[in-house]
């Protein structure tokens, strides 16, 4: 029973440092003077991906067997293939809950910034038979475009576990330099983009509540504090995870394939429910998609400098189900027909990697 209301606590924990986090690193991004998008795909991404990354190479340097370096390999995939469809699909149920909202108050205009920047309901468009996209055709241009930035890195990935050679360990640099790249792009367009323009009123700094303009070290501070929450938090909802799993008749294996990759990812997950909740469902998605970037880049990079980064059954069908995830994020995408609802569908790839480990593991 303890585990359980340790494993709430975790989770209470987790989501109010969450709240803390993207009110500090919104503050960041406007004292770097970087664009919205980027304080998504970046900011956010990179302060809740880096614990990860640590723990990918902490795993794969120092574990005293294969097997126990090889679990920094099954993070590598667990966590695009929890981005991809539980994430994105948790941010489309949030994204209809909050658009049934918005229209249950709409018998009561206020006019859109008032108390917030909704994005859910101010940037969207009509999609004959489909319900409301998730913003215009340059939206969905930008959306896809991070997409397309992950396929192709993340088939490589999947294709080099699959194969061996001598000097496959040197091409981890090429995966940090890809991400390097991603950065770099990211800067520059939401810098050239001028979204500085599309000012919003950010909320007063928790830190310094009482400030208008808070002063850096705050902001700094504040957002080192509740990384170290978040970090030390999702790695005790994971061994609580560790510890209910058996208690619920799920062997070690699925406990470590199906459960922990939600809770290593639980940061990113609160991270879009905040900004939805918050009207900023663009900083939401782009959270997503930011963080997908680096779980496809440097976790890889650690692990095939140090490990043989060889795929059994589970990790291929891991990164089979992944990229059919994204192949139809980008079809929805592409044809700017991205909804919430059909955002929510991505959830539904995770059961069906569930329901395909049966047999993978039997």
């Amino acid at each position: 029973m303890i585990h359980f209301v340790l494993l709430i606590v975790c989770a209470v924990a987790i989501y109010l440092s969450c709240e803390w986090f993207v009110n500090a690193v919104e503050w960041l991004g406007e004292r770097l003077n970087v664009g919205k998008m980027a304080v998504g795909t970046i900011l956010a991404a990179f302060g809740t991906a880096l614990p990860e990354s640590v723990v990918t190479l902490v795993a794969v340097t120092t574990g005293a067997t294969q097997e126990a370096r090889n679990i920094g390999v099954g993070a590598a995939m667990g966590g695009p293939l929890a981005l991809a469809t539980v994430a994105y699909g948790v941010t489309g149920v949030m994204l209809l809950l909050h658009r049934r909202k918005a229209r249950s108050a709409a018998a009561a205009p206020v006019p859109v910034g008032v108390g917030g920047r909704d994005d859910a309901v101010a940037s969207i468009g009509s999609v004959p038979g489909g319900g409301q996209a998730l913003g215009g055709e340059s939206d969905m241009k930008r959306l896809a475009k991070d997409q397309s930035w992950f396929l192709p890195i993340f088939a490589v990935k999947v294709a080099l576990g699959l194969v061996a050679f001598a000097f496959k360990p040197a091409l981890g640099i090429l995966f940090f330099a890809a991400y390097a790249a991603y950065f770099w792009r990211e800067i520059r367009s939401s810098r050239a983009a001028g979204e500085e323009e599309d000012e919003e009123e950010l909320e007063p700094l928790k830190f310094q509540r009482k400030k208008a303009s808070p002063d850096t070290w705050a902001v700094v501070a504040q957002t080192l504090a509740t990384l170290v929450v978040i970090f030390f938090a999702a790695h005790f909802f994971v061994k609580q995870l560790d510890a209910i799993g058996p208690m619920l008749g799920l062997s070690a294996t699925v406990t470590a394939l199906l459960l922990s990759p939600i809770a290593t990812e639980l940061p990113e997950i609160m991270n879009a429910v905040i900004w939805v909740r918050q009207g900023k469902t663009k900083l939401a998605l782009a959270n997503i998609s930011g963080a997908m970037m680096i779980q496809a880049t440097v976790p890889s990079g650690i692990g095939l400098l140090f490990t043989r980064w060889h795929f059994d059954g589970a990790l291929l069908w891991s990164g089979v189900v992944t990229m059919a995830a994204i192949v139809y994020l980008l079809l929805t995408m592409r044809a700017h027909k991205l909804t919430p609802a059909r955002l929510g569908v991505t959830a539904l790839f995770y059961a069906v990697f569930a329901v395909g480990l049966i047999p993978v593991l039997n």
